[in-house]
């Protein structure tokens, strides 16, 4: 199993819009970014990713999974952009906030501190045991 991160605007994608689309799920659609889109490539069906809300409150908030991997973007006619299907798992007790993320240095070499602004990123397995223990979250 790997690990990602999926990073929304809550205004436009909430940890609540995730968890209310159920098993079903809900496809990561929109990700305009080369890098990202290719690793939603790498994603298998089962893998975990950590549920991230930007802007203002900065924070992982829950743990999804994948459902269905790489296929067309339904949003757009463009073949280059593909997305995942994730579902919500379960929310985090406590959130993890950024400044958290980044004062551990446990977690100085994740890609969520190097470079804060791709949507969609590989988690280390050592750095998803950290922050499922610091927001209270039986991984």
């Amino acid at each position: 199993m790997k690990y990602w991160l999926f990073k929304s605007e809550p205004s436009t994608w909430s940890w609540d819009d995730q968890v209310a689309k159920g098993d079903a799920g809900e496809e990561w659609d929109g990700v305009r970014n080369y890098q990202a889109r290719n690793f939603m490539r790498e994603m298998e069906v089962g893998d975990r990713g950590f549920f991230y809300h930007s802007q203002k409150e900065r924070a992982v908030v829950g743990v999804v999974e994948v459902i269905a991997e790489a296929h067309p973007d339904s949003t757009t006619d463009d073949e280059r952009w593909e997305c995942v299907d994730i579902k919500a798992i379960g929310p985090f007790a406590t959130p993890v906030d950024l400044d958290t993320i980044k004062a551990d240095p446990r977690l100085s070499e994740m890609v969520l501190v190097r470079n804060s602004r791709l949507s969609v990123q590989p988690v280390r397995a050592e750095e998803w045991r950290i922050i499922c223990d610091l927001g209270g979250f039986s991984a």
